[in-house]
């Protein structure tokens, strides 16, 4: 079993309130969820209009989906014009052979 995850550091452009901030992140949530066999939560910033840090999770049995699944998340998130990307945290977990 191999274990993915991505945290991604988020600027959302143009916010005047948290809840535009709150469409505009549930929209990217959502989207995210609805592409990709991935779990998605916003994980920090809650209280900041125009910041947000997305957890990003993927569990396969193969190290390189797990790879490709991240990137292709990253890449999607990267192509919004709504937001900038601040910063990206890749960790990694493996279960020893048995």
């Amino acid at each position: 079993m191999h274990v993915g995850a991505l945290r991604i550091e988020l600027r959302i452009r143009d916010m005047r309130s948290l809840k535009e901030k709150r469409k505009v992140v549930k929209s990217i949530i959502a989207d995210i969820g609805r592409a990709y066999p991935v779990a998605v939560a916003e994980v920090d910033h809650q209280d900041l209009w125009q910041r947000a840090d997305l957890g990003v999770a993927v569990v396969s049995g193969s190290p390189g989906h797990v790879d490709r699944m991240l990137a292709a998340v990253q890449i999607d998130l990267d192509r919004r014009t709504e937001i900038e990307i601040l910063g990206v945290t890749r960790s990694y977990l493996e279960e020893e052979d048995r």
